[in-house]
């Protein structure tokens, strides 16, 4: 994997890529806007993302429209790589969804996300 995340003890991360791994400049975007921060800290708690009632507005409207956008966007990936898992290695729809959703009968789930997926590719 191009983009590597290292995780240090002291509950600290650093990102790396290069220019050619993030061609269309989405990972760049993605941490200059703060999108990625904001998604990581509604990661932190199961309720209120990290943000609490002395949060301002601003603050967290900011935060469920970066969030948002960002979930968006993995999922539009997420549906891409449906499409290479059938296309590419032939696997199986059932195969696929056991694997991707935890569940081999959600069948019609995945190839839900196999023509969202294909339309993007497609440029739809």
């Amino acid at each position: 994997m191009a983009v590597t995340v290292t995780q240090h003890s002291d509950f600290s991360a650093e990102l790396r890529w290069t220019r050619l791994d993030d061609r269309h400049g989405h990972l760049t975007h993605t941490v200059a806007s703060g999108e990625l921060a904001h998604a990581l800290q509604a990661l932190t708690d199961e309720f209120g993302g990290g943000y609490g009632s002395q949060t301002s507005e601003e603050t967290a409207l900011a935060a469920a429209a970066h969030t948002t956008r960002l979930a968006r966007a993995l999922e539009a990936r997420a549906a891409v790589l449906v499409v290479h898992l059938r296309d590419e290695h032939q696997l199986s729809w059932r195969k696929i969804a056991e694997v991707v959703h935890g569940d081999p009968a959600k069948q019609s789930t995945v190839r839900r996300q196999y023509d969202a997926g294909r339309r993007h590719l497609d440029g739809g």
